[in-house]
């Protein structure tokens, strides 16, 4: 009977999570750099003109939650009606990364 409490216990938490992994996994979201801390921040990590960050990049839903400060579900729920777009308030390495791929797709 109390592993059986347990079991009910650690349910809701098991979903939560299986459920956050999914909507990770959901698809691509549009993120506005148009921020002009964003865009300063990108530029100078990657030590190039701001003039040459994309306006938009499309990030993993996961990216696009941390930089643009809103949850996953949000976005999921996004994705799910059709797509999701979102504004930067921040940069991380990761989506430091994505915009550097961008532009070395650009020049080739």
């Amino acid at each position: 009977m109390k592993a059986l409490s347990r079991f009910w216990l650690v349910l809701p938490f098991t979903f939560a999570l299986a459920t956050e992994a999914s909507a990770q996994q959901a698809g691509l979201v549009n993120v506005d750099l148009r921020n002009a801390k964003v865009l300063s921040g990108i530029a100078n990590h990657l030590n190039i003109a701001v003039s040459n960050v994309p306006i938009t990049v499309q990030a993993p839903i996961s990216v696009a939650a941390t930089v643009c400060q809103v949850t996953v579900a949000v976005l999921a729920n996004a994705i799910n009606r059709g797509g999701a777009s979102c504004y930067a308030q921040s940069t991380s390495a990761a989506l430091n990364k994505i915009v550097q791929n961008v532009i070395n797709i650009q020049h080739q």
